[in-house]
């Protein structure tokens, strides 16, 4: 079983940085890839980075290219999303996210389009104010 415990949220101003934490606990051999969702109210989930566990090869979400970075530390198995230059935009509860199956390359940010996760955490609040 693994489960998924992010940690890192809180409330900035817009323009200054956060960085997420996601533990992640169970068989890291066994995940494929990994990622950070987000939720803003009223919104649909959005994928906003994902990086391959073997590999290190990321994607972004062009709304935060050059703004955020995903990484991953395997000693300690945690993946990290660190968030620079926040806008008030970025305001959501972020999730991170492993898929242990994988799906069509390309669409790593898309689970509505078969990129399946097979396991989410609870969530971490960030708000940016203006």
């Amino acid at each position: 079983q693994v489960q998924l415990v992010e940690s890192g949220g809180g409330s900035v101003q817009a323009g200054g940085s956060l960085r997420l934490s996601c533990a992640v606990s169970g068989d890291r051999h066994i995940h494929n890839c990994m990622a950070w969702f987000r939720q803003a109210p009223g919104k649909e989930r959005e994928g906003v980075a994902a990086i391959y566990t073997n590999s290190d090869s990321t994607t972004y979400a062009d709304s935060v290219k050059g703004r955020f970075t995903i990484s991953q530390d395997s000693s300690d198995n945690t993946l990290y999303l660190r968030m620079t230059s926040l806008k008030p935009e970025d305001t959501a509860i972020y999730y991170c996210a492993v898929s242990t199956y994988g799906g069509p390359p390309g669409l790593e940010l898309r689970p509505e389009a078969g990129y399946e996760y097979n396991y989410w955490g609870q969530g971490t609040q960030v708000t940016v104010s203006s």
